[in-house]
């Protein structure tokens, strides 16, 4: 089926994509805009897959015509909430020893979340001594990077932040009354933003009529009778800034008048995903100094990693490419010779399924290498291959290299060797979902690598097309910074770049420990619905090693962190040893025992202790009496049943907390006593029972 999907919800002047699933190559499609808004003056232009930058409030309708009929769908735009801000640096602010070429220059090149990292298309002009650029951006704080010429080997970064309101947020609740489905609608407003209305809107794939629905304020209600097959639900919480959506799929499920439907949530995450632990292995540093890593050196390897009692292994790129990291990828359909063959990668995932231990696969689908077949026959002017790129004008380009054109290919950063995939083109749409199948039958879970850079509908298409064989399918994206959009019926499990950069921060001195509470708080501002999964870490393949820029007493009590609150730990193979090189070879002979058998207590621990697991964190009253009190927090983990206090300290020696919380005497990660008379002795972390005084 052709259909384009879910209605969409965007802001004025953002851009939304349409376009057909399960595309064909040489399809034809055709899209027309047969509503709009009365202000409004949006077009869509040609070709199977358009692009709607609504520039008015309301709701837009979309016409598809494609080989199976023609559909609709839906757009609602809601204002825009921005200010216009301004970044500036000076030449003070570049890492370079010497300024004096940079005065001379009179712009700069400037990239941020707010043009993808895309350089080329935003320039700060020179103002006396400073290089400066506005523009037009939402609540939050927000980071612009300055180069002159591309290279990162000089940059400045500027940070603002933008005043206002988060985004709402909204859950979906269903019950059954009087045979009919009422769906109420729970709508929480952002911090610091006023109560929201609600806004029903049903999905043009389904065949319930909205005259036999019933619409209430937050309240939606549909007789028995009238409800299809199938039929889904999905609504958007309304204040100055709208909600990212919730949805709802009712299937009838019979024809027996008092048989409720049966109703699932489709944007929850898998039911074990809450409760797992991580463990990332950059594949090729894995086996050792001496030793070429392969599948079967990994395999022989299982047994550390069942040791450590983690339950899921994300393994960094395992498809062709002439990378060590393997994310510049020359055949997705094949694995890495080097690696091993496909049977071999299969004989591994077998054994780690063995162990009870879930595969999560780095799914590279926003670019290839430069060096791909369909790059060079794309370069080379192979006319079945000219959309299969992005192309950018030679003006906006300010790589080195000679692309011998009058266009260049789009790329983020100055990635020049991993050009961006069209995904304008039904070809490429068609190539990445065969690359998705491929796969998808093989492991438990896909890693998104550089989600932002994909497009949304796609990624909407991708989950329905493995959720549907398999609901328990892990999706986790790569959105750097976080992005709640990407929560909307897209992934399960997000990076928590947030926690991450603060971790860093306290861990360096520049914040005090109880900073973490903060960045907790930015999932809600940012709008995460409260059922969104979080991946909490402090070390991937991207970023320099927490040891080696904090210290390794800071490490553990960050690595405490990410154990003891809510969310899905990763462990990124190394830390656990202390491995200080960002991609360096793990430490099998000279590793640290001791740090090794931490992690291991925390991976336990939390495993034994559901309050651990739970959604809530509350801030605990606490006195440091020996030891710097910014880098002592301390809070409290409850399931109902059980109540851990959980005190963390980041800098050297121990601290002497006392609480006013009644405590018990023995350190649960540990095994140790804390101390009496309500005084914990915390050398990094310490997790106790909270008791109550008879």
């Amino acid at each position: 089926m052709h259909h384009p999907g879910p209605p969409r919800f965007v802001a004025v002047g953002e851009s939304v994509e349409l376009a057909p699933r399960q595309p064909e190559p040489d399809m034809a499609a055709e899209w027309r805009l047969v509503e709009r808004p009365a202000a409004s003056t949006a077009a869509l232009g040609d070709g199977p897959v358009c692009h709607l930058e609504p520039d008015a409030p309301g709701v837009y309708r979309a016409e598809l015509t494609a080989p199976d009929g023609t559909h609709e769908q839906g757009i609602r735009a809601f204002p825009a909430v921005t200010e216009t801000v301004r970044f500036s640096v000076t030449a003070d602010d570049f890492e370079v020893d010497d300024t004096d070429d940079l005065a001379v220059a009179d712009r700069a090149i400037v990239i941020g979340k707010f043009n993808d990292f895309t350089m080329g298309t935003h320039w700060a002009e020179r103002d006396g001594d400073e290089w400066v650029i506005e523009t037009d951006l939402p609540p939050g704080t927000h980071h612009a990077i300055f180069s002159f010429d591309g290279s990162f080997e000089a940059t400045a970064t500027d940070e603002v932040t933008v005043e206002g309101p988060g985004r709402p947020r909204v859950e979906l609740i269903s019950e059954t009354v009087d045979g009919d489905l009422v769906v109420s609608a729970d709508a929480r407003a952002a911090p610091s933003g006023s109560e929201p209305a609600v806004e029903f809107y049903l999905d043009d794939r389904d065949a319930l009529e909205e005259s036999a629905v019933t619409i209430d304020c937050d309240e939606l209600r549909v007789p028995r009778e009238a409800l299809p097959e199938t039929a889904r639900i999905h609504a958007v919480a309304v204040a100055e800034r709208h909600s990212v959506a919730d949805t709802l799929v009712v299937e009838k499920g019979g024809e027996t008048t008092n048989r409720p439907a049966t109703v699932s949530r489709p944007a929850d995450p898998p039911t074990w995903a809450s409760d797992a632990t991580i463990y990332e292995i950059f594949v090729r540093s894995f086996a050792g100094e001496t030793v070429d890593t392969t599948f079967e050196a990994i395999e022989r390897r299982v047994p550390y990693i069942e040791s450590l009692g983690v339950d899921v292994v994300w393994l960094t790129p395992i498809q062709a490419s002439p990378t060590r990291h393997g994310y510049h990828i020359t055949d997705f359909f094949d694995t890495a010779e080097d690696l091993g063959t496909r049977a071999e990668f299969e004989s591994l995932v077998d054994r780690l399924h063995e162990a009870g231990i879930r595969v999560v696969f780095d799914l590279v689908i926003n670019h290839s290498s430069r060096d791909h077949p369909a790059f060079q026959l794309h370069r080379a002017g192979v006319p079945e291959y000219a959309d299969y790129y992005e192309r950018i004008p030679a003006s906006q380009d300010i790589s080195d290299v000679d692309w011998a054109g009058e266009d260049a290919p789009g790329h983020y950063f100055n990635w020049t060797r991993i050009p961006n995939l069209n995904y304008d083109s039904l070809a490429v749409r068609r190539w990445m979902l065969d690359v998705v199948d491929e796969w998808r039958d093989v492991v438990d879970g896909f890693r998104c690598d550089v989600a932002w850079g994909v497009p949304h509908g796609f990624w909407k298409e991708v989950r329905e097309r493995v959720k549907a064989d398999d609901p328990e399918f892990l999706l986790l994206d790569e959105t750097v910074p976080r992005d709640a959009a990407f929560a909307e019926n897209e992934f399960d499990i997000h990076y928590d770049t947030d926690l991450f950069d603060t971790l860093r921060d306290i861990g360096t001195g520049e914040t005090p420990a109880s900073a973490l509470f903060d960045a907790l708080d930015t999932s809600v501002e940012r709008g995460y619905p409260d059922r969104t999964g979080h991946m909490r870490y402090v070390d991937n393949h991207d970023e320099d090693r927490y040891i080696d820029e904090c210290g390794a007493a800071p490490l553990r009590a960050a690595v405490g962190a990410t154990f003891t609150l809510p969310g899905t730990p990763m462990i990124y193979a190394g830390q656990e040893r202390g491995v200080e090189q960002q991609r360096g070879t793990m430490r099998w002979h000279d590793g640290d025992n001791a740090l090794t058998d931490f992690h291991r207590r925390l991976v336990a621990l939390r495993a034994d202790h559901a309050p651990l697991r739970s959604p809530a964190v509350h801030p605990v009253p606490h006195t440091v009496e020996t030891g710097a009190a910014d880098s002592v927090v301390a809070y409290e983990r409850t399931d109902g049943d059980e109540t851990l206090v959980v005190l963390l300290h980041f800098g050297d020696g121990t601290a002497e907390v006392s609480l006013d919380t009644a405590v018990g005497d023995t350190d649960l990660l540990s095994g140790d006593p804390v101390g009496s008379d309500g005084t914990v002795a915390v050398d990094n972390i310490a997790v106790v029972s909270a008791t109550t005084d008879s």
